[in-house]
């Protein structure tokens, strides 16, 4: 299978003048995902979101791969396109779903191809969510044996995902921990979380994490909160916890036209907080949208790299 360029209504490169100025004594180091556009106003709405965020110096940024594999050429297209316009380090979502074992690796190999070595390892949203998921009959069983083959080809650092609150489908209040310790055991080099508001739910599943053995990064996944009523719709879906403090802090900041200084608030004290219990990297949901993680960053003190941006008229 091969791959397009996300298409752009103009070409634009971003080159980092020193890609070792990011690292200072007291901010915190970050992460981005992004999700692969569908239309060329997806397309304006991602690359806005890349070149507004890749002066805040990324380790990384994270392509997602939709429910089932169904971006998949698109989440391909926006690896080549980020990496090869913005010099970012780029990691590939990678799920289980609807592929079979070989298919699967030939997307991880077409991404080590593209210079892509990192991967995000999942074992992804069912295609049917009444049905739950269910293994292609050569496909992978779950995310365990989806990195002990990736990690097998010695081609990629391997991420996985990690849960604060209960999955939907864990079968007790350890069984997450226990099946992230399993990834680790398979070779995952790190996690990220999904995504929560209270930092006591982060701090308190690190500590069942070390009491498990796992003595990997766990990384907190952060979500300035972009449009309230869709993320109580997120968070239904994965198990996170909305508090009532906050729904009632938006109803009331609605009136003022106040919710966007709500969140960054909200974020940014959340990451104040972890950062004093010793966290020192955090992975930020953008939802394509940069402006609510930019003015984030800043709040924490992350510097800016001086970039040189070129331009020149044209479609990818």
């Amino acid at each position: 299978m091969g791959y397009a360029m996300v298409e752009l209504p103009f070409a634009v490169s971003i080159f980092h003048s020193d890609p070792n100025m990011f690292e200072s004594d007291n901010a915190p180091t970050i992460s981005f995902e992004f999700f692969p556009p569908k239309g060329p106003n997806g397309a304006m709405r991602l690359w806005r979101s890349v070149e507004r965020l890749a002066p805040m110096g990324p380790q990384f940024v994270s392509v997602t791969y939709g429910a089932g594999g169904s971006t998949r050429e698109r989440t391909v297209a926006a690896i080549h396109t980020i990496r090869d316009r913005a010099r970012l380090d780029v990691a590939g979502h990678l799920t289980c779903v609807g592929a079979s074992k070989l298919e699967t690796m030939a997307i991880a190999q077409m991404y080590a191809k593209m210079g892509c070595h990192r991967i995000v390892a999942l074992r992804g949203d069912p295609q049917n969510a009444e049905v739950g998921f269910e293994a292609h009959p050569d496909g992978f069983e779950g995310s365990v044996e989806l990195v002990e083959a990736l990690k097998e080809t010695g081609n990629f650092h391997v991420t996985v995902g990690a849960y604060p609150e209960p999955h939907p489908e864990a079968s007790g209040d350890n069984a997450d921990v226990l099946h992230l310790k399993r990834k680790f055991d398979a070779g995952a080099d790190d996690a990220i979380t999904q995504f929560f508001f209270d930092t006591d739910t982060f701090l308190r599943f690190r500590d069942r994490c070390d009491k498990a053995g796992i003595d990997k990064p766990v990384v907190p996944g952060i979500l300035p909160i972009e449009d309230f009523a869709k993320m109580q719709g997120f968070a239904k879906r994965c198990g996170a916890t909305v508090p009532d403090w906050m729904v009632t802090a938006y109803q009331r900041a609605s009136e003022s036209g106040a919710e966007e200084l709500l969140s960054i608030s909200i974020a940014t004290e959340m990451c104040d907080t972890l950062a004093s219990e010793g966290v020192d990297h955090f992975h930020i949901y953008t939802l394509n949208n940069p402006d609510l993680p930019y003015q984030v960053c800043q709040a924490l003190g992350v510097e800016q790299i001086p970039m040189r941006i070129a331009a020149t008229a044209g479609c990818a």
